[in-house]
């Protein structure tokens, strides 16, 4: 018998602008120690699925609608909410997406992990503490004992995303509910998360329900995969089968836009280039295989080396030298801080305009902490930062607005980056009235629209929040409202580390395509080594603060000289599925 299945589950959210059929008549089973990939687009159904299972959604404006979820012989839709409550965070876990949003910023992290600890179990504090401690070293945060007393807000988001997931193993479940448990995390410490579910899978039998956009972790990871678009499922089967011989036009296109270390188109292929849609009067749709599909392809794959033009004049646009940002933790009023640590230790770098650095390592590895020291947002021990042959350490706060318009940032976390406010017209508005960007609204206004259209939404969404949006959108957001300014240099912070493969391929060909009609010139932060590699000419590897190495990316790749980098290469999921 599964241990859970669900059998025509419709979830609808009724609001002003019309129903929208999040999940849409969807079934589908796991057993004991199964592990279940859910991939699909952003907005898809993922994520409302795992919600509507455990009573997590607002009602109004959700409504289950029809549909069983049963565990374990159990109706979860018919239970009361003190028997929902026994059973989640026990028996069923749930890691969240947003970690920044999801944990109490007024708690430290060891009361967080503890607490469904002593929810449901009879133990003492000093055991459920040991419990939290070990569980944290296991999902690999360095000094856990001393870190579990620090607060959300100290550590990175990569480390935020381990917490969470350190929460939501520590009770043992029976079935474990992963909502992108891997997007913020580097592929060294995926691989290590990756292994403790199957760890979990094998000796205690544990149930994963694995929601996620990266296709290589499903590939790895999953037994069965259930494929969604717009709220239905499209294809569902064995992992090795549904790869290899995928029969939905969706699901090719899904395989083919992601980027791996060994693709070699310069534009990615999009879903768009294999699937036709056909929305009808009764706002159903029919999906087929794009006619076209093909001779797409062969063009892409024709035009592998036709944008390698030289640049008339390589002039450098940023130079760093010998930068430090140290951070002192520990101590009080009247005593010295107890440690010191050394985010950025002496980085040396240079950006040639026009062309892209991309910047790779672990989770606090200080990847972020430079990219907001080179943009003056974070403030440097010393160093030099040279901009277009200006020291921006010398500049006071009043005299870097200039340059604020020139340098602009992709924040790695879109919900706390986004004013929850501010609708988007007016988040979206507010740079350039900063920066006295057009004559008046009317036209402000098209220019936003304009954007929107360009990263994948549009002129329905100007009005809505941000908690209206899934983390993709609220993602393709942050980068519309970055491109606001027109900037001339941008730190893209994890800027796809949150979207969902199609859209991914959407942003980064977007993001090349920008660069090339407006010659920008991009620091590109990752986790993602194969989107690195696809993006960058250059590329730094970071450690403790440090470079570990640096050249052309394609020679990085191919003869990496540091241990370091082995290791990073060695870690990411297996691309033979994947074609």
């Amino acid at each position: 018998m599964s241990l859970l299945k669900i059998k025509n589950l419709k979830t609808y959210f009724h609001t002003r602008g019309g129903t929208n059929r999040a999940v849409d008549d969807i079934s589908f089973s796991i057993d004991k120690g199964e592990i279940v990939g859910v991939v699909g687009e952003s907005g898809s159904g993922k994520s409302v699925t795992c919600h509507t299972m455990l009573g997590l959604l607002p009602q109004p404006p959700a409504k289950v609608e029809g549909g069983t979820v049963t565990f374990d012989g159990e109706e979860l839709l018919d239970l009361s909410q003190p028997l929902l409550r026994a059973i989640r965070g026990k028996r069923i876990s749930m890691i969240f997406q947003d970690p920044m949003s999801c944990l109490n910023p007024y708690l430290r992290i060891l009361d967080q992990i503890t607490e469904p600890i002593l929810i449901h179990e009879n133990v003492s504090r000093a055991t459920a503490e040991a419990r939290a401690i070990e569980m944290m070293t296991k999902v690999g945060i360095r000094d856990a004992e001393a870190r579990a007393r620090s607060y959300p807000h100290e550590f990175s988001g990569g480390m935020r995303q381990r917490v969470m997931i350190a929460m939501a193993l520590v009770t043992k479940p029976d079935l474990l509910l992963a909502d992108e448990p891997t997007t913020a995390l580097d592929v060294t410490v995926q691989a290590r998360i990756l292994k403790i579910l199957r760890d979990l899978k094998d000796d205690l039998g544990v149930a994963v329900l694995f929601v996620t956009h990266d296709l290589g972790v499903v590939a790895e990871l999953a037994d069965r995969v259930v494929v969604m678009y717009r709220g239905k499922i499209v294809e569902q089967g064995n992992t090795q089968d549904l790869f290899k011989n995928p029969s939905h036009p969706y699901v090719k296109g899904l395989l083919a836009c992601r980027p791996t270390l060994e693709t070699q188109y310069r534009i990615l292929p999009t879903v768009e280039d294999f699937l036709q849609t056909k929305i009808e009067e009764d706002g159903s749709y029919t999906l087929s295989d794009h006619p076209n599909a093909e001779d797409r392809l062969a063009k892409l794959t024709s035009e592998v080396n036709s944008d390698k033009e030289e640049k008339a004049t390589l002039t450098s646009l940023l130079q760093v030298s010998a930068l430090q940002v140290h951070f002192h933790s520990g101590g009080g009023f009247l005593s010295s801080p107890h440690k010191t640590v050394k985010a950025v230790d002496g980085i040396d770098l240079q950006i040639t305009r026009g062309r892209t650095l991309g910047l790779v390592g672990e989770s606090g590895c200080g990847k972020t902490t430079l990219g907001r020291a080179i943009l003056r947002l974070q403030e440097t021990k010393s160093g030099s930062i040279l901009y277009d042959k200006n020291e921006l350490t010398k500049l006071s706060q009043p005299e870097m607005l200039p340059f604020r318009k020139r340098m602009q940032i992709i924040f790695q976390d879109p919900y706390a980056s986004l004013n929850p406010r501010q609708t988007i017209e007016q988040a979206l508005t507010e740079p350039m009235l900063v920066h006295k960007i057009g004559i008046n609204q009317s036209e402000r206004r098209d220019r936003i629209v304009s954007l929107l259209e360009e990263v994948g939404l549009g002129a329905e969404f100007l009005l809505r929040y941000p908690h209206e949006f899934s983390g993709g959108q609220r993602q393709r957001i942050s980068v519309a409202r970055a491109l606001a300014v027109e900037p001339e240099f941008i730190v893209c912070d994890e800027c796809v580390s949150a979207m969902d493969v199609s859209v991914q391929a959407q942003v980064l060909n977007l993001l090349r395509q920008l660069q090339q009609r407006r010659n920008l010139t991009y620091l590109f932060i990752s986790h993602d080594l194969s989107v690195v590699k696809f993006m960058s000419d250059d590329m730094i590897v970071m450690k403790n603060g440090k470079v570990m190495e640096h050249g052309n990316a394609d020679t990085i790749y191919k003869n990496p000289q540091s241990e370091y980098t082995l290791e990073l290469l060695d870690a990411i999921p297996s691309s033979s599925l994947l074609g």
